[in-house]
């Protein structure tokens, strides 16, 4: 069985029920979940050797959101317990034209002051074969930043697949500062998930699809990538949108088929696609295959409330091969 490591921060997401703004809020609904935790889990749910490595306080919050992913199978045994607080964000879930909003609360977080000395690399990559980083572990604090890249070149070093996931996020830090930090860890990178800080810089976000698949091939070479990839979204409103995915590896560009879905929560829909690559890859599918399942483990999690993506490579597939939306009796 294939042996995945994901780094990242557990996070607790607090939101208003049925699509309260949080003015009208009295109470919140609570999930657990994370960029890479989302990924552990839902690699873990289709069947791998999943660990999520990471740091939460000791304390029943932080054991909740561990235990929320150890459920589904993920190895937990790398996880560091310690530090002031879990992490937390907000959500408040958009309708028709009104967006949805985030606000972060992961200042002086356990992950976010956690020190090089706790994680052993050498031993927690041990048997493995891929190794997940997203572009937000870096952006929380200038230690994790630096954990990240000694993590990146252990991993290298033992010729583990190395995929970033960019997932930049403007709450967190400044394009400029990305890129600072990402220039020195996309080296390391085998694939590339999103548009690199460098290129977000100088693009303008209305550019032609096919210009941003030449960005995509400047990535390849820049990077000396073997693939990269990218989700291209269209927002008829903020609960009803359009998916399709590009891949390039250096000599062939592959497109996805294009969904047009409702939305019942969008969030994980990005670590579900990078779930889905991760997985064609693994099973050495053709890549035309990878690409058309990694955009539909996307489109799936948008159906699913909650961060996780509890969904299996039958569903996955059939929907993939155009399923129906009939009753299953």
């Amino acid at each position: 069985m294939k042996k995945i490591v994901t780094f990242g921060e557990a996070l607790m997401r607090l939101s208003p029920p049925n699509y309260q703004r949080f003015l009208q809020a009295r109470n919140f609904d609570i999930n657990y979940g994370g960029a890479e935790a989302n990924v552990a889990l839902a690699l873990a749910n289709l069947g791998y050797d999943s660990y999520f490595v990471t740091k939460v306080p000791d304390n029943a919050l932080g054991h909740a959101a561990i235990d929320s992913i150890r459920q589904f199978g993920v190895n937990t045994n790398y996880v560091v317990y310690g530090g002031e607080k879990l992490g937390l964000y907000f959500l408040e879930t958009g309708s028709s034209v009104r967006a949805s909003k985030v606000i972060y609360d992961r200042k002086n977080s356990a992950i976010s002051s956690a020190k090089s000395d706790e994680f052993n690399w050498d031993e927690i990559f041990i048997g493995k074969d891929m190794f997940l980083v997203t572009g937000i572990t870096p952006a929380i604090s200038d230690n994790l930043a630096q954990i990240t890249e000694e993590a990146l070149k252990k991993a290298k070093n033992k010729n583990i697949e190395i995929v970033l996931d960019v997932n930049y996020r403007a709450k967190m830090w400044s394009l400029k500062k990305a890129d600072q930090v990402m220039s020195k860890l996309l080296p390391y990178a085998d694939i590339v998930i999103g548009f690199t800080p460098d290129i977000l810089l100088e693009i303008d976000q209305n550019l032609d699809p096919d210009e941003h698949i030449n960005l995509l091939k400047r990535m390849v070479e820049k990077y000396d990538l073997k693939i990269a990839a990218s989700t291209f979204r269209t927002s008829q409103s903020a609960n009803h949108n359009s998916l399709k995915a590009k891949l390039y590896d250096g000599k062939n560009l592959y497109t996805s088929k294009e969904y047009e879905f409702d939305i019942v929560d969008r969030v994980g829909g990005g670590d579900s696609f990078t779930t889905g690559l991760m997985s064609g890859i693994l099973d050495e599918k053709p890549l035309q295959e990878v690409l058309e399942f990694a955009t539909a483990t996307s489109v799936w999690k948008h159906t699913i409330p909650g961060d996780a993506n509890i969904v299996t490579k039958e569903e996955i597939e059939s929907l993939a091969k155009g399923g129906s939306t009939l009753v299953q009796r």
